[in-house]
């Protein structure tokens, strides 16, 4: 079942109506290269081209009693085609119709997902140059470190974004591949020429080799990087839920006037898209891990993998696609708060300069051991006493042998903390 949320462009993919259709192409394609190789008569080419069509339902009838979703896909064009259909699926087995068709499914929804991705990529971009000077605290381990700017963090965001939208398209290339050898694969029903010829109709690579199905370590890949991709929406949705809580409150997902975050609590604006992102992200990463468990079949083939990828394969394309699009609304309307950013950057009351004093007392000669002792107990009485950090440093006698009061103020320029920004947004954006 396609969930409601769906975009139209990528549930169209997976509806039935797409697969048969893709299925018939394939048929009739190679029904025309055995029609050139002279093992159809053209007369019977002609037909099925003119007369081949399908029904959803009378597939589905004839399933219900066939129990084999090809047979009854064949049975039901049949009934449109004639006697001329003895000719169709000749030489060929299931796989070569399923995989070659699932291939260019997959083609087909990597293909509006790079689309998205490019469109989260731009907007990562745009909000990255608004904000390259606004100043924030850098943390780690969730404790305030040094200063960067948002703008920073963004660039971060787009940099990652770019690496996957190649993984991608070589997940996109990896996937386009499609098999017409027969069973076991051996081509000895249907001659290689006529695998060449529908591939290259389709747009598909012929698989080099295949046993009776298309290799799924091809598939694995597909899914692993849809699953990385919306690892990243993943890491940039929790780290935008951890800039709205109400103690941050720096960056906050946009709240429309008749929205409401609580059936009981009429003030709450919860980051209710970014939640959803990561929630969904774990549906993909668990996918992608069923993925990599088709990969050992038993010997040419059986069909484990099948009713798995009858799942994943919708879902994890829809999914990763969703969530791209909400991700490029989310970003482009969130709401950015500097003057909050600058307040809780002042928080720690000046401790955000001790590696710019401790370097500045390395270069005038002291003992970097001696120098770090010197500022940490400076900066543990900022931490007990809740007392400003600079003017502690200026009466510390042994920083006073190293530092005038000049050079002390002078580390505590916020500007001087961000030289090389222009230096790193030129290496990420390439301009």
């Amino acid at each position: 079942m396609i969930p409601r949320y769906t975009l139209p462009e990528m549930a169209a993919i997976w509806e039935p109506q797409n697969k048969f259709s893709i299925w018939l192409k394939i048929e009739i394609l190679a029904c025309e290269a055995l029609a050139q190789r002279g093992e159809i008569p053209a007369s019977a080419l002609k037909d099925i081209q003119q007369k081949s069509d399908f029904n959803i339902d009378r597939i589905d009838e004839i399933e219900r009693e066939v129990r084999h979703d090809v047979i009854a896909f064949l049975t039901c064009v049949g009934e449109y085609v004639g006697p001329s259909s003895r000719y169709i699926h000749m030489g060929m087995t299931s796989s070569d119709v399923l995989d070659t068709a699932l291939a260019v499914q997959m083609k087909q929804s990597a293909t509006l997902i790079i689309k998205e991705a490019s469109a989260f990529l731009a907007a990562l971009k745009k909000r990255a140059y608004e904000h390259k000077d606004t100043p924030m605290i850098g943390r780690s381990h969730g404790i305030h470190g040094e200063p960067i700017t948002f703008g920073l963090k963004l660039a971060n965001w787009y940099a990652e974004m770019e690496r996957n939208i190649e993984r991608l398209k070589h997940a996109r290339k990896s996937i386009s591949v499609g098999q017409i050898s027969g069973a076991v694969g051996t081509f000895s029903a249907i001659d290689p020429e006529v695998e060449e010829y529908v591939c290259k109709k389709l747009g598909l690579q012929p698989a080099p080799v295949s046993n009776q199905i298309i290799q799924r370590d091809r598939h694995a890949e597909y899914f692993s990087t849809l699953a990385i991709l919306t690892g990243t929406i993943d890491k940039i949705a929790t780290e935008i839920r951890h800039l709205q809580r109400t103690e941050v409150l720096e960056a906050e997902e946009y709240f429309s006037a008749k929205q409401k975050g609580s059936s009981a609590m009429p003030h709450k604006r919860n980051p209710i898209i970014s939640e959803q992102m990561s929630g969904l992200a774990r549906i993909l990463r668990g996918n992608a891990m069923a993925a990599m468990e088709n990969m050992p079949l038993w010997h040419e083939r059986d069909i484990s993998h099948s009713s798995v990828e009858r799942v994943i394969g919708p879902d994890s394309s829809i999914l990763a696609h969703y969530m791209l699009r909400k991700m490029t609304g989310l970003v482009e309307n969130l709401l950015v708060y500097p003057k909050n950013m600058m307040k809780n950057l002042e928080k720690t009351r000046g401790l955000i300069f001790s590696q710019s004093v401790l370097l500045a007392l390395v270069r005038k000669n002291a003992q970097r051991e001696d120098a770090y002792r010197w500022v940490q107990r400076n900066a543990m009485r900022v931490w007990e006493k809740d007392e400003d950090f600079l003017p502690l440093l200026k009466k510390d006698p042994d920083i006073k042998k190293f530092l005038t009061v000049k050079e002390l103020e002078h580390e505590f320029k916020l500007k001087s903390q961000f030289k090389n920004i222009d230096t790193i947004f030129r290496r990420v954006f390439k301009e």
